[in-house]
């Protein structure tokens, strides 16, 4: 009776140890820090992230298995680190890769078909401009606009821009997308920017009379021009600092921007002049929509949480600065950082 209790106790713990791993999704890929993502029009995700001075890059068609990591290139002095990291983005040419140097200069590679990997041209015209090495890529496949921030002489930060339209191998004269009245955005938050045809979304946060608030502006000529810059939400905070967290931007099938950021402890999202609403506490969120239902992520107590379409939230585990693309209609993935690990999951919504 002992050995059959015995078997039926390691039966169940083996049971229980099976079904964990199984439900289990967190993969580990590689080692190195602050991964970006992208997905091109054939579904094949790549990520590329810094270790040391080297760009590195992986890539995937099911988000299960992954490609060995692969030297993009050296840049001396690369910065990788509080948001700071390679960017990535997949044009209708190949894939593009930004990434800045201590000197806070913004160098850009680009990916053939071939699968070869090139050098481009500095982005960034006045030199070593991208001191804080706080930056953001998007494509729609054609145009591609590159975000930054960049010293404000004698002191402080403006928000900077870029064009390319043949796939990051060249780019337009620099223009700044947005300078504060009071004389700097927050200096250490990571703006964003996503592009829609000749829509050219950028949020960033503000300094205006001491709030340190989210904001939007938009172009709608590809980036040439920008118009007046639109707080989001209606609550302010009020901050002698830079809370470092920048938070996140995606477009909708509408064509309409879904935002989400932090204020204070709380996380909240909204659309350009609605309320904000609050999905959760922590920090460092960011955000993916799909069919108009949004899906999001952050950090909480050390630990990725994702919260799904209709508030279901689930926690994938140790780690920060959690990004999310979607895979299709159904599942989307996130990739995160853990001990200088990177860190993958399919979430099915």
């Amino acid at each position: 009776m002992k050995k059959i209790i015995s078997s039926f106790i390691s039966l169940f713990i083996f049971l229980v140890a099976f079904t964990q791993q199984k439900n289990n999704n967190d993969i580990t890929i590689a080692k190195g820090n602050m991964p970006a993502i992208t997905k091109d029009k054939k579904n094949n995700i790549s990520i590329v992230y810094g270790t040391g001075d080297s760009i590195m890059y992986m890539s995937s068609n099911d988000a299960r298995s992954y490609s060995s990591p692969a030297l993009v290139a050296v840049l001396p002095g690369l910065v990788a680190s509080a948001t700071r990291g390679p960017q990535v983005a997949a044009a209708s040419n190949g894939l593009i890769v930004t990434a800045c140097n201590k000197k806070g200069n913004i160098f850009s590679f680009k990916k053939d078909r071939l699968g070869k990997w090139t050098k481009a041209k500095k982005v960034n015209d006045v030199n070593e401009n991208a001191k804080e090495g706080l930056m953001d890529l998007s494509t729609d496949g054609l145009n591609t606009f590159a975000i930054w921030l960049g010293v404000n002489n004698p002191k402080g930060q403006k928000v900077y821009g870029a064009k390319s339209t043949d796939g990051g191998i060249t780019w337009s004269k620099n223009i700044i997308v947005y300078a504060s009245p009071d004389g700097s955005v927050c200096e250490c938050c990571k703006p964003s920017v996503s592009v829609k045809g000749n829509n050219v979304y950028v949020m960033f946060r503000n300094w205006l009379n001491g709030n340190r608030d989210l904001y939007l502006i938009k172009s709608s000529d590809g980036g040439k021009s920008f118009g007046q810059a639109q707080k989001l939400g209606n609550g302010s905070w009020k901050l002698n600092g830079c809370p470092m967290d920048g938070g996140d931007l995606a477009i909708n099938s509408s064509g309409i921007p879904e935002t989400v950021w932090r204020r204070e402890g709380k996380i909240f999202a909204a659309i350009p002049g609605s309320h904000e609403m609050e999905v959760g506490e922590g920090r460092s969120c960011s955000i993916e929509t799909i069919n108009n239902e949004n899906i999001y992520a952050w950090t909480e107590k050390g630990k990725v949480i994702v919260m799904k379409p209709g508030g279901i939230k689930i926690n994938l585990g140790d780690g920060s600065l959690p990004l999310l693309k979607a895979l299709n209609n159904e599942k989307v993935i996130c990739v995160w950082e853990n001990e200088n690990m990177i860190h993958t999951a399919v979430v099915t919504l």
